[in-house]
């Protein structure tokens, strides 16, 4: 008689025991709550059939306050518009009754027109003219800001709406000090990062460089990019409510402007505050041109 082998099983030691107990009770856990489940669900499926067979009257009714009760929610959230018969640069009318629940669309339609209309945001408003109001005030009852120009590259996001709304507060708050304020609107070339959108936007649809065209040519479709998307940043910026001088809107490469940047870079290099000399720069093998530090990537590579 031959006698087989018998391997013992190793002993599991008790806190194997207790985390297999643990999963064991998880799992049961688990199983009821699916079965409680399942049950729940043809209870219900159930109930709903007897209602249809036998309660039809029942289940219209309540199919019926359903519907009314959907009706009644979809007519809350519906936005409540301006409706008056205001024309563009005439005041609100605000003998209408106001809507139940604050409506943005109702309260801001129709004010900024009219606003722009009676010169509220000029720093001569009442004055006279700008030489007149200067003389009306001191020094420190003047404020004046130039707007962070934004890039024409493309619209506005949320960035520009939080540092306008702030702006425009600080312009309103010096405002009703009784402070002669200018705040001056504009939007910037934005210089190497216009001329790249552009170029795509040529390549893609005349299959034609910067270089084929030529410089005026080209100079003269960036002049339409920035007319176009240039108007608008300045309706973003009157929907904002901006209380901006808009007859004093600039844009960086305006003449003027052109005239004021080659005078302070010539008197910059007079006194010797710029100057001309060899040194290492970022250059652009795609763009052909010298580029700032923040245009480059910075990579480090062993070459030993």
């Amino acid at each position: 008689m031959v006698e087989e082998n018998k391997t013992d099983a190793p002993v599991k030691t008790e806190k194997q025991k207790e985390k297999e107990a643990k999963k064991a009770a998880e799992k049961a856990a688990k199983l009821e709550k699916l079965r409680l489940k399942q049950q729940k669900l043809e209870e219900q499926k159930k109930a709903k059939a007897a209602t249809q067979s036998g309660g039809g009257g029942c289940g219209d009714d309540k199919a019926k306050k359903s519907a009314e009760a959907a009706k009644a929610k979809e007519e809350k959230k519906k936005v409540v518009t301006y409706e008056g018969n205001t024309k563009p640069g005439e005041m609100k009318d605000v003998s209408q009754p106001l809507p139940d629940a604050y409506s943005p669309a109702y309260v801001e339609a129709a004010w900024y027109s009219w606003w722009e209309k009676q010169g509220y945001f000029k720093p001569e408003y009442k004055c006279g003219g700008i030489s007149q109001a200067l003389k009306k005030k001191q020094q420190k009852d003047v404020f004046m800001m130039v707007i962070p120009p934004p890039n024409v590259t493309g619209k506005l996001h949320l960035g520009h709406a939080l540092t306008n709304a702030v702006e425009d507060t600080i312009a309103r708050w010096h405002r009703m000090s009784g402070k002669i304020v200018l705040w001056n609107p504009g939007c910037d070339h934005a210089g190497i990062a216009t001329q790249v959108v552009v170029e795509k936007k040529l390549w893609k649809e005349q299959q034609l460089s910067r270089h084929d065209l030529g410089r005026e040519a080209f100079v003269k479709k960036v002049w339409e990019w920035k007319d176009n998307y240039g108007a608008a940043i300045y309706d973003q910026l009157r929907r904002l409510g901006s209380s901006v001088d808009w007859d004093r809107t600039c844009f960086t490469m305006d003449p003027m402007m052109c005239k004021a940047v080659t005078e302070a870079f010539v008197r910059l290099h007079d006194d010797g505050t710029i100057y001309r000399s060899n040194r290492l720069v970022n250059w652009s093998c795609t763009l052909k041109s010298a580029i700032s530090d923040i245009e480059g990537r910075k990579r480090t590579e062993n070459v030993f």
